[in-house]
């Protein structure tokens, strides 16, 4: 009898509640574990968006009242008007025209650039040809002065060009052709006077020389609508007449590229464009 009710125990505690029958595997009932993290997911994704969206509308009045106040601290044409994302590219402020001051700096600008490169290729030149103290040039305030040394191209008291001088003005001629701007030759003595039939002072010496220097760049393919001759005497010394060298340095011819020349050239070619 013991064993009897120990067994009818033991199957009660087996048998499954009344109603409850399980499902067919024999699993527990309801749904699946991970339903739960699913749904929390997918809510948290849900308020992504929602702030997403929250962040990209703006709110019209707040930016009505930034615009205005940009406005007033930057002027109306640095503000753009729309209200998007897109709209908030800021707009280009039209370049002013240039000043008058602008232009004439910016032409100041090309005259130097030019006088540099004549100043340039006329050092080449003496460099390649060995003249240093014979030929010199130099940019000044006035434009750029080559002075030639009368030893290097005249004999004393004269006009005769000599063959080393008549090479040099070829050479010479072969650069200052190239370029279209008035040149002036300038002829210059030291203040030893002079007085003969055809010179009867320095005045016809230094005219009658520069006369010779420009007949032979002529020659050589100057255009003779560009050059002039003057004769200055004794009166333009940039050395003292008391010493020998200071008398040499003072007998001279310049060839001269005036700033105010090179200067009309760029004004004219400007006018024209």
């Amino acid at each position: 009898m013991a064993d009897e009710d120990n067994i009818d125990e033991s199957e009660m505690k087996l048998a499954p509640p009344e109603g409850d029958d399980g499902d067919a595997d024999g699993g527990e009932a309801g749904a699946p574990g991970w339903m739960a993290t699913f749904a929390d997911l997918v809510t948290l994704l849900m308020c992504f968006f929602v702030l997403l969206f929250a962040m990209s509308t703006t709110q019209q009045e707040t930016y009505k009242e930034l615009v205005q106040s940009l406005r007033s601290a930057l002027g109306a044409q640095t503000v753009p008007e729309a209200g998007t994302r897109e709209g908030l590219t800021m707009r280009a402020i039209p370049s002013e025209k240039p000043t008058e001051q602008q232009a004439i700096d910016e032409l100041g600008g090309l005259i130097e650039k030019e006088m540099e490169e004549i100043v340039s290729e006329v050092r080449e030149l003496v460099l390649f040809n060995k003249l240093g103290g014979e030929v010199s040039v130099v940019k000044s305030e006035d434009g750029v002065v080559i002075t030639m040394s009368d030893l290097l191209l005249f004999k004393a008291g004269g006009t005769t060009l000599s063959e080393k001088g008549y090479d040099i003005l070829k050479k010479v001629a072969a650069v200052i052709s190239k370029l279209a701007y008035h040149v002036k030759i300038k002829g210059h003595t030291d203040n030893s006077p002079i007085s003969t039939d055809r010179f009867p002072s320095n005045w016809e010496l230094s005219s009658a020389r520069a006369s010779t220097v420009v007949r032979i760049l002529v020659g050589q393919g100057v255009n003779p609508e560009y050059i002039s001759a003057e004769g200055y005497a004794n009166y333009h010394p940039v050395a003292t007449n008391d010493t020998p060298e200071g008398r040499r340095r003072n007998r001279r011819v310049e060839i001269v590229y005036e700033r105010d020349s090179i200067a009309r050239e760029f004004a004219d070619m400007r006018s024209k464009q």
